[in-house]
């Protein structure tokens, strides 16, 4: 094994165990201060501890820190490491004060965009996803790609293990496409390490869950996987855009939806595609089973297009019906259900 590999496999295993552990001492804390109680939007029915997305931040930092620190491959910190480490950091500052007391949409909106906006200027400048665009703009696109992601990675963490089923997959290919050398060996060892993480989170929020992620969790993570998702899409930009392909689906069609209709889109709501066949009847794990399957799927037609690059276009296609066959498949649950009624 390479020294890259050995360190990933130990960020990996050190993540599941120090969120796991810090889950178990922060857990009366969470009942105590920060219990969600149900709603009309909620999937739970009885009040549950949220924030449980800590332990995933501070074990993935922590641990891809301290990786990057003692591996001999790695240089000093880097300066964009530094900012991505920072700005996931305040992000999660900013989860938890709305975990406990919402803030409204536009502050809270203004304020991702700042965070986003830094890291992208973090970025090496030599960075390009789409060389054909002006600098400037691709990276203004960029900034408004990853509020996206930061967003919908929120919005989506609508029912138990959701999260789990959609972050493992994708941080699992983002590790083993550092192996191989497609992503920085620093960027493979924070993806080995929020795998970790959200692996020791896992049993806490297994349905029926104990823990909920909360905002904490959500926001850092979605954008972690942004910066991960752009520092792959620099050499391989159809696996880049095939791993996220299901979150970025229903979200963003759930929203169009929503602006079609009329509806606010900056309230929480139960649109999604994966909520409505939940209150259709689909059993939870039946959904998660779903999502699972979909993003291995997904990972594998990723793998494809770096393998061949010739496939990138026929992978995104073939990835983009299987998506739409996963999101009929939860519209037409909800739609059998209907009918019945």
């Amino acid at each position: 094994m390479t020294t890259l590999s050995i360190a990933s496999v130990v960020a990996l295993m050190a993540a599941i165990a120090l969120c796991a552990g810090l889950i178990a001492l922060l857990f009366p804390l969470l009942r105590r201060y920060a219990l969600a109680r149900p709603n009309a939007r909620s999937s739970h029915r009885i009040p549950t501890p949220q924030g449980g997305g800590i332990a995933i931040v501070v074990a993935t930092l922590l641990v891809a820190g301290a990786a990057i620190a003692i591996t001999p491959v790695f240089g000093p910190l880097s300066r964009e490491l530094a900012m991505v480490a920072a700005c996931a950091a305040i992000l999660a500052v900013i989860g938890a004060v709305d975990d406990i007391r919402p803030l409204d949409a536009l502050p809270r909106l203004i304020l991702q965009a700042l965070i986003v906006a830094a890291l992208v200027a973090a970025l090496p400048a030599a960075l390009r996803v789409i060389p054909l665009l002006p600098w400037w703009i691709e990276r203004a696109l960029m900034v408004l790609a990853l509020v996206w992601l930061v967003n919908l990675t929120n919005f989506m963490d609508g029912i138990d293990w959701i999260t789990v089923a959609e972050v493992v997959p994708v941080t699992a290919a983002l590790g083993l496409f550092g192996l191989i050398g497609a992503l920085p060996p620093d960027a493979a060892l924070i993806a080995f390490a929020l795998c970790g993480a959200t692996l020791g989170f896992a049993p806490f929020n297994r349905p029926a869950a104990r823990l909920f992620m909360g905002d904490v969790g959500s926001l850092p993570i979605g954008l972690l996987l942004g910066w991960l998702l752009v520092r792959l899409a620099e050499h391989h930009f159809a696996a880049a855009l095939l791993l996220p392909l299901y979150y970025l689906a229903d979200a963003t069609i759930t929203l169009l939806r929503r602006w079609r209709n009329g509806k606010p889109l900056a309230t929480a709501h139960r649109s999604h595609f994966y909520q409505r066949a939940l209150d259709g009847g689909m059993p939870v794990m039946a959904i998660i089973r779903r999502v699972i399957m979909l993003n291995v799927v997904l990972a594998g037609l990723a793998f494809a297009t770096w393998w061949m690059p010739a496939l990138g276009v026929p992978a995104v296609v073939c990835g983009g019906a299987l998506v739409g066959y996963v999101l009929f498949s939860f519209d037409r649950h909800t739609g059998s259900v209907a009918r019945r009624r």
